[in-house]
């Protein structure tokens, strides 16, 4: 019912940047929040940043002031830019939404299938 397409991972350099985006398709009526989770090898998936319908961002203590979440309501589309990137951000990074769907009652959450990030070098 609901698909979460992620692009933008890939290798890059310590101090380097990317930027992933997920893009969202579905029968929805609201997306009430959007986030973007890692999971590193050997560990639990971790959230990393959030957005809700207002705009609202919160971020983990250790990607504040080097990643940013962003949005596109008209476009269904939610981003992470990623600077001075650390061996340390190398992960899986999956795309969240919260949606209700068109005809729903309650909210439903959806997972991306994931794009690697790898920062090395």
């Amino acid at each position: 019912q609901v698909q979460l397409v992620e692009s933008g991972g890939g290798l890059v350099q310590p101090g380097g940047s990317l930027r992933l985006s997920c893009e969202i398709f579905g029968n929805i009526f609201n997306i009430n929040e959007l986030a973007w989770y890692r999971e590193a090898p050997g560990k639990q998936r971790a959230l990393v940043a959030t957005i809700d319908s207002g705009g609202a961002t919160d971020y983990a203590d250790s990607v504040i002031g080097r990643f940013t979440i962003s949005k596109d309501n008209a476009k269904n589309t939610v981003a992470l830019s990623m600077n001075n990137l650390t061996p340390e951000d190398t992960a899986v990074y999956y795309c969240h939404a919260l949606v209700l769907l068109v005809g729903g009652h309650i909210e439903t959450d959806w997972w991306g299938q994931g794009t690697q990030v790898t920062v090395s070098s």
